[in-house]
C-alpha cells in the first residue's frame, strides 16, 4: 500500500467505522521522530522539501524526514522557514 521510503510503510492499520456505517481502515499515524541534525540548510525562493532532501539525503521521497527534523507536521509548514535543519542519516 505503501513504497518502502514512506513514513507510513510499517506503521499498522486498525478499522473504524464511519459515521455514515461504513466501515474504513486506516493507518495508525507516526510519532515524529528528529534525528541529530547535520546543519542547515538557507532556503531560496521556490525550493520545495523533495528537491532539498534529494541533494542532502539521497532521496526526494525522504522529505517527510525534514518534516520530522524542523517539528513540522505537514509539509506546508516549513514554507514559511528560511532555515531548513538536515538531520543525520539515521537507520530506523
Amino acid at each position: 500500500m505503501f513504497s518502502p521510503n514512506s513514513r507510513y510503510a510499517k506503521m499498522t492499520t486498525y478499522t473504524t467505522r464511519k459515521l455514515d456505517g461504513t466501515m474504513v481502515t486506516a493507518t495508525r499515524l507516526p510519532l515524529p521522530f528528529a534525528a541529530p541534525l547535520l546543519g542547515f540548510h538557507r532556503r531560496t525562493e521556490g525550493q520545495r522539501l523533495d528537491l532539498i532532501a534529494s541533494h542532502y539525503l539521497a532521496d526526494a521521497t525522504f522529505f517527510w524526514q525534514l518534516c520530522d527534523a524542523n517539528d513540522a507536521v505537514v509539509p506546508d509548514a516549513l514554507a514559511v522557514h528560511d532555515l531548513i535543519g538536515i538531520p543525520r542519516k539515521v537507520n530506523r
